[in-house]
């Protein structure tokens, strides 16, 4: 089975320019970082959207298996930070580190929910597409329905 995305990238100025697809309706600006020489701050960078990727895998993988295993939980978020530097000359984000949180209704759940993120993250198809290292921090919760 084979799908394809299309994504384009027009240059504006500076360093900075528009990504889109025809299939979608926003656009996001994109810049060089402001890490880098002419870098911009505020506009979404590569590298963002790189750990946006792994980050939002995680989610959608997530979200697919807990439905399959009818867990029943309130909330799911995760924090994503990417480690860039520069390897045998090379610049690369050699580390993404994730932090999902899954908020439950019942503390039953806790392990279940545990082992769904694990096989989330080994089914996630963008983390199994590149080569940074991805390590992951899991926290459930659980919150009383009485409570909220």
């Amino acid at each position: 089975m084979e799908h394809y995305y299309d994504v384009n990238v027009m240059w504006e100025a500076d360093r900075q320019g528009v990504l889109s697809s025809t299939v979608l309706p926003q656009t996001i600006d994109v810049a060089t970082p402001p890490e880098f020489p002419k870098g911009m701050a505020g506009i979404w960078s590569p590298e963002h959207l790189l750990v946006g990727a792994v980050s939002s895998c995680l989610m959608t993988t997530f979200l697919a298996i807990a439905e399959n295993s009818k867990l029943e939980f309130k909330a799911f978020q995760c924090a994503a930070t990417g480690k860039l530097e520069l390897i045998e000359g090379k610049y690369m984000i050699s580390e993404i580190e994730l932090k999902p949180v899954v908020t439950l209704k019942e503390g039953k759940d806790r392990e279940r929910a545990e082992r769904i993120v694990q096989k989330a993250e080994a089914a996630c198809l963008i983390t199994n597409s590149i080569k940074s290292k991805v390590t992951m921090l899991t926290r459930t919760e659980v919150k009383d329905p009485a409570s909220v």
